[in-house]
C-alpha cells in the first residue's frame, strides 16, 4: 500500500519539541511518525485522543499556591507514610 505524504510546517515550542522528541525517541519513533500517530488516533476518535478538561476553582487555587510558593510546602513520602 502506498501512502501519499504531504509536508506541513508547524511552529513549535523549541524546549517542548526536544523534551518530546527525546520522549518518543524511547519508544524508537521520531517526532513524525508520533504526530502521524496523533493525528491517525484523532481521526479514529474523531475527536482529540485524550480528555481536555477546564480545572475547577479549588484546583486553579492550588496551582496558583504552588507557583507562588503560597499556602504550600514540601513533604516528602517519608512524611506521607506517616
Amino acid at each position: 500500500m502506498v501512502v501519499e505524504k504531504s509536508r506541513t510546517n508547524v511552529y513549535l515550542d523549541t524546549n517542548l519539541k526536544e523534551q518530546a522528541k527525546e520522549i518518543y525517541s524511547n519508544y524508537g519513533l521520531s517526532l513524525s511518525q508520533a504526530v502521524n500517530m496523533f493525528l491517525a488516533q484523532s481521526v479514529f476518535s474523531r475527536g482529540l485522543p485524550f480528555d481536555v478538561k477546564i480545572p475547577n476553582d479549588i484546583t486553579l487555587e492550588a496551582m496558583r499556591d504552588v507557583e507562588t510558593g503560597e499556602n504550600y510546602e514540601d513533604i516528602t513520602l517519608e512524611d506521607l507514610a506517616k
